[in-house]
């Protein structure tokens, strides 16, 4: 029997562990695998923000060439623009690729547009070139502070916004920043939110380390502050309140990347997919693990555990595996502050509920861990390394004696740094 062709559309977290996931379980007379992505390496966004901070952007990005011709991986330098689920095709800028079997992991982008002004008056997180910008910005602050000029930055989160915690990140790492610089006193920092809770989706424990952070901190925050319209120095919120600025820094709501059209999704063009084997609904054979899925919290590891569940699957369809357990949503995170870091362990369960849209499992409370801690800085900087080094080997992740050495390490830390 020839073996079953599976394409993987992006080459981001979900797509790469997905394609190195299933070449790890199934040999290429079992599986081909290709991947077409518009780009020919891999970038590790969690560590881009540190970017504003002064560091190089050279080792966020890892070439991929190598790696997919090491593991019998072809790839596609291409866009996908559309695709043909009778006919088993993916119409690409460089022609047709056909497949059997679809996995894709497109992600998400940003639409700044929902809020008016914003995209004209705020710096946001999100690619390196907007996280560089930012960076020059925040020169001036430390330039005017330092010739006794007060300046006011404020951190905005609107609806829409799938994973906040990167912006959080960056607020408490130029507190410690500006501490540093010894010009803190004459920058006021203030942090308005549209979600109920500071990180909501990742429950109380979480917020109430941000809430003391910031009281602690001097940054003045904010929960359920909906922003209205964004002018050159002001915010104006739905409840009739107005916020100044002379910095602002947001992360906009999200949006699919690429919609695709004859496939199911929600109104952001997030496909709709079985909880449990991120197959999209009614499309047999077409997966979208990660961000381009509809999973409501949009991070990179739970973009791992889909990506793995959705190897898992295809591998026991060509019968080279026995079937896994499927995607269990457990999100591990760590807030990086420059002085300290938290790491939070938070099993998830999704609602329905638009406003909440996931809480943590009341079945796995348990395991529900956060812990604050100097300490924790290591473990970032540790998964920081080892990521992009298992991408350059195509390697998955979540796999081999690597991947038990650091999960070993972290159990150990959650049961002394966390509770």
């Amino acid at each position: 029997m020839s073996p079953t062709h599976v394409v993987v559309l992006g080459s981001g977290f979900a797509g790469l562990e997905t394609a190195f996931s299933l070449r790890a379980l199934a040999n290429p007379d079992r599986v081909q695998l290709s991947v077409v992505s518009d780009r020919d390496d891999f970038l590790f966004r969690p560590n881009s923000i540190y970017l504003p901070f002064g560091a190089a952007e050279a080792p966020l990005h890892v070439p991929l060439g190598t790696a997919l011709r090491r593991r019998e991986i072809a790839s596609h330098i291409a866009t996908a623009e559309g695709i043909d689920t009778e006919r088993g095709v993916v119409r690409t800028s460089r022609g047709p690729v056909p497949y059997d079997k679809l996995v894709i992991a497109t992600g998400a982008a940003m639409r700044p547009e929902e809020v008016p002004g914003l995209a004209e008056h705020a710096h946001t997180v999100w690619s390196p070139g907007r996280l560089h910008a930012l960076g020059e910005q925040l020169q001036w602050v430390v330039q005017h502070a330092a010739h006794g000029r007060l300046q006011r930055v404020l951190f905005l989160v609107p609806p829409g916004n799938k994973c906040a915690g990167p912006l959080y990140e960056i607020a408490l790492m130029l507190d410690t920043w500006l501490r540093r610089r010894d010009v803190r006193d004459n920058v006021q920092l203030a942090f308005t939110t549209s979600e109920q809770n500071y990180v909501q989706a990742f429950g109380p424990k979480l917020h109430d380390v941000v809430a003391t952070e910031f009281s602690t901190r001097g940054i003045d925050g904010r929960t359920g502050a909906v922003p209205d319209k964004v002018r050159e120095l002001e915010v104006a919120y739905t409840d009739g309140t107005t916020q100044e600025f002379d910095l602002l820094v947001a992360f906009p709501p999200y949006v699919a990347a690429q919609r695709f059209e004859g496939l199911p999704a929600d109104d952001r063009g997030f496909l709709t997919c079985v909880p449990s084997t991120r197959e999209v609904v009614g499309c047999p054979d077409v997966y979208a693990p990660g961000d381009a899925g509809d999973f409501p919290v949009k991070q990179a590891f739970l973009a791992l555990l889909q990506a793995q569940a959705v190897a898992g699957q295809i591998a026991a369809d060509v019968g080279a595996h026995l079937p896994g357990t499927g995607f269990e949503p457990v999100s591990m995170c760590v807030l990086e502050m420059f002085d300290k870091a938290t790491f939070a362990q938070v099993p998830l369960s999704v609602t329905g509920d638009p406003v909440r849209p996931v809480v943590v499992d009341p079945e796995a409370l348990d395991a529900y861990r956060v812990g604050t801690s100097a300490a924790w800085r290591l473990g970032k900087k540790a998964l920081g390394t080892y990521v992009p080094g298992r991408f350059r080997a195509g390697l998955p992740v979540h796999a081999g004696a690597g991947w038990d050495t650091m999960a070993l390490g972290l159990r150990g830390a959650t049961r002394w740094l966390a509770r």
